[in-house]
């Protein structure tokens, strides 16, 4: 018996050494699997975070690359308003043809309408003289203040052509002018006519003057001297016509329907002008306004210098003439009038000749001597003391003044590399040659008013002005050329 407990001791202790060696093994094979069921509970529960972590990154990747393509965009967009080495080069001009012909014919339309205009106000201001309680120097603010938004909202509008905005930039420009020869029509006092002829009237021509002269240049690259030369004549045509207008109309129909007349023939020539006048190059959207990187080239500031200066002597000369015709010499109206008509008309000839010349041989070359004979004749103007030497004076200074305001966009457009840039760097140039033209009839009418009424010192001031114009071009042409007068420029 007592074997046999002994007996099923060992046998309990068997069984339960196996059962806790069984519960031992399951618990450790249950624990394996918990683990396990941890772990891919974990892998899932990781996977969506990976996930987010991964589309956060390829998120910020992208956020980065659209930072640094905005970032290089505006600074591409800031690079083009400064610099224009990333412009594509325009098509070379045709040279000729029917088109490119039609905006020389039609250019000539707009140039008649607005310096023909400009430099016919002498006849005004002799007339204006008389009807009004102003001195000649308040009076002639009106031709001065025309003048100079004629050439400083060029600065403007050269770049509209630049951009493709031409047409709507035309015809504002036209139904500012118009409008302002209109109201011109209706105004009998000196604050009037200034609002009207002075600033209307300036800034409509200078809105379309600038572009419409531009384009014609885009056209041409060998014959362009000729083919704006042929275009200023319009210059002189223009001050043929409208004083002889104004001095027949004035006594028999009044200042009122004058004016009126010589508003409808605007209308009539801008109109054949808007219907034929198309822009040749594509749009350059982008770019300054104000190219300033021209004034660090000395032949640009050469050429703008000289056409400030002589430029400040031309206006005063153009509206004192006829002025110095009655107050000097004791002309009438009508044959002081005749002076303006002179002084314009004597020069369309040598709008042409010029141009051929520098074709051949380069605009600056030719202005160089131009504008020293100029001066010369500028300073004969001090000698005069008759009739006949006025006519013979005036027809001299028209010649001269022809020859050198036929190249001035000729010469501004052969120092400029890239013709999309011609319409900003002209206006440029007229802009800054705006101001002598709106000081420089005011300041040799307040010289002759120092000198008593003589018109002596203003006549130096001005000659001496003509010959400062001379130096500027002889700069440019020895920094451009040196002494070698067979190089072209």
């Amino acid at each position: 018996m007592a074997s046999q407990d002994h007996s099923d001791g060992a046998e309990e202790k068997r069984c339960s050494a196996l059962t806790e060696s069984h519960g031992v093994s399951g618990s450790k094979a249950s624990s394996s699997d918990d683990i396990d069921a941890i772990r891919q509970n974990g892998t899932k529960e990781e996977e969506p975070e990976t996930l987010r972590r991964t589309t956060t990154r390829d998120k910020c990747a992208r956020v980065s690359k659209d930072l640094k393509r905005t970032t290089s965009n505006v600074i591409s967009h800031v690079a083009s308003r400064i610099t224009t080495r990333t412009w594509p080069e325009p098509p070379p001009p045709p040279d000729g043809g029917m088109k490119a012909w039609t905006q020389v014919a039609t250019g000539w339309l707009v140039i008649f309408t607005t310096w023909g205009w400009v430099n016919s106000f002498g006849t005004f201001q002799t007339y204006y003289t008389t009807v009004l309680p102003e001195s000649p120097s308040t009076i002639s603010w009106i031709g001065s203040v025309q003048i100079w938004f004629c050439l400083i909202v060029g600065v403007l509008s050269g770049r509209l052509l630049d951009a493709g905005l031409f047409l709507p930039t035309f015809l504002t420009g036209a139904v500012i002018q118009i409008l302002g020869i209109f109201l011109m029509s209706i105004s009998n006092a000196y604050w009037s006519l200034m609002l009207t002829q002075g600033v209307l009237t300036g800034i409509g021509s200078g809105i379309f003057f600038t572009p419409s002269l531009a384009l014609v240049a885009t056209y041409f690259q060998k014959r362009r001297g000729l083919a704006i030369g042929l275009t200023t004549t319009g210059n002189s045509a223009g001050g043929i016509i409208y004083p002889l207008v104004a001095r027949q109309l004035i006594p028999t129909l009044g200042f009122a329907w004058t004016a009126r007349v010589l508003a409808f023939i605007n209308l009539a020539c801008l109109s054949i002008a808007f219907a034929f006048m198309r822009p040749r190059l594509p749009p350059r959207r982008s770019g300054p306004i104000i190219d300033f990187s021209a004034f660090r080239e000395l032949a640009y500031v050469g050429v703008v210098a000289g056409i400030f200066a002589t430029s400040m002597a031309n206006y005063f000369t153009f509206y004192y003439i006829a002025s110095f015709g009655r107050e000097a010499l004791g002309l009438s109206y009508s044959s002081a009038s005749i002076m303006v008509i002179l002084i314009n008309g004597a020069g369309i000839l040598f709008r042409v000749i010029p141009p051929i010349i520098a074709d051949r041989v380069g605009p600056i070359n030719v202005m160089f001597p131009v504008t020293l004979a100029w001066a010369i004749v500028a300073f004969c103007w001090l000698a005069v003391d008759s009739i006949p030497g006025l006519y013979v004076f005036t027809c001299f200074y028209g010649i001269c003044c022809g020859s050198f305001q036929c190249l001035v966009a000729t010469a501004v457009t052969s120092i400029t590399k890239r013709l999309d840039t011609v319409g900003t760097r002209l206006g440029m140039a007229f802009g800054i040659s705006s101001f002598a033209a709106l000081t420089g009839p005011p300041i040799g009418g307040a010289i002759q008013a120092a000198c008593g009424g003589k018109f002596t010192g203003a006549q130096a001031w001005a000659a001496i002005m003509g010959f400062i114009g001379f130096l500027c071009f002889g700069i440019v042409r020895v920094h451009m050329a040196g002494w070698n007068p067979k190089v072209r420029i």
